[in-house]
């Protein structure tokens, strides 16, 4: 029994038992996922912004945080009113467009066989779930658009007393739950210099790429630019794979709209796009720890989207992240190079 004391009292074992805790603790609020994140995440992005503002025009705090949540609001409003009709109607088309191109007979022999293969491997099938997701996405939207306000509205209040809610958390440290507090303040540092911070990264890159391709796009003549934008931008927000899946319907579309040269000047597009995410972006937005390589991420992504549906592609990265922060696994910028 003695021993047993002794091993729960180690540090590490301590961290370990209390960060399978708050696993199981997540696991069991599965069904409040989409809110718990959500809220994070406008909570991460608003305060990151809250703080450029106030370091740039030194406009009192919580001025600031209101002024922030108003003008997305308004800006959120704007768009669901003006454009979310737009947005279903062209990624419904676009849909259509890509299912319709593979089941009419082509000239090219090549792109038959291409065709062959993807319909062989009931490509139609998974156009028809994406769809079938978009629209019940849609079709629950007052749902999704409460759990959005609720986000939003939880977020604003916290980042109205942030002052205040750290000074009453911090009480905890000298309670009968120090050791627990102690365990799930180190956990919570971690997760928002790792987690937040690349979750944030995320954001911007899509946002760049997605502005990027839609300039382009709209200069090459793609039809339902609004529902191209709005897949890209998502797809940004999976590291990696996202640039190859986006990469299927805009060939498709391109050698549709204008053959091989169209399909051409997508992929050298995606390349220059690339590029500038991979050696402009990630350097300066990444820590060094997101560096994995190309067979760690995608496993990442197999894995996290298995068990959390479409929420894994975007968190399974930075939920990777996290733990390799937790378990003090650096990525050395002395790289080891081995000799074959």
């Amino acid at each position: 029994m003695d021993e047993l004391t002794k091993i729960i009292q180690n540090k590490s074992v301590k961290r370990f038992i209390i960060l399978v805790l708050i696993a199981l603790v997540l696991y069991s609020m599965r069904s409040m996922i989409n809110f718990i994140l959500l809220t994070f995440i406008f909570t991460f992005l608003i305060n990151s912004l809250v703080s450029i503002v106030y370091k740039k025009l030194h406009i009192n705090r919580k001025l600031t945080v209101i002024i922030s949540y108003t003008s997305i609001v308004g800006f959120l409003s704007y768009g669901i009113v003006k454009y979310l009709p737009i947005i279903i109607f062209e990624i419904t088309e676009l849909v259509k467009q890509v299912t319709a191109f593979y089941r009419q007979p082509q000239d090219n022999i090549l792109i038959n066989y291409l065709v062959g293969l993807l319909e062989k491997n009931q490509i139609s099938q998974y156009l028809e779930q994406g769809l079938t997701f978009v629209m019940k996405y849609f079709t629950n939207f007052s749902q999704f658009a409460m759990q959005v306000l609720l986000a939003l509205l939880l977020s604003l209040f916290f980042l109205l007393e942030k002052p205040r809610l750290v000074a009453f958390t911090r009480q905890f440290k000298e309670s009968k739950l120090a050791d627990f507090y102690n365990e799930i303040e180190f956990f919570a540092g971690k997760f928002v210099r790792t987690f937040g911070k690349v979750i944030e990264a995320q954001f911007i890159i899509a946002i760049v790429n997605c502005v990027l391709s839609v300039i382009t796009l709209s200069i090459m003549g793609f039809p339902q630019i609004f529902g191209l934008g709005m897949m890209i931008f998502f797809l940004g927000l999976i590291p990696v794979a996202g640039v190859i899946i986006s990469l299927i319907p805009l060939s498709l579309i391109a050698y549709s709209i204008g053959g091989f040269i169209q399909v051409l000047y997508v992929l050298i597009m995606i390349a220059i796009i690339h590029g500038i995410e991979a050696y402009i972006l990630n350097p300066k937005l990444m820590s060094s720890k997101t560096d994995l390589p190309i067979f760690y991420t995608f496993i990442v992504l197999i894995f996290s989207e298995h068990f959390f549906g479409v929420w894994g592609l975007i968190i399974g990265i930075p939920i990777f992240v996290f733990l390799l922060d937790v378990l003090d696994v650096t990525n050395s910028e002395r790289r080891v190079k081995i000799k074959s």
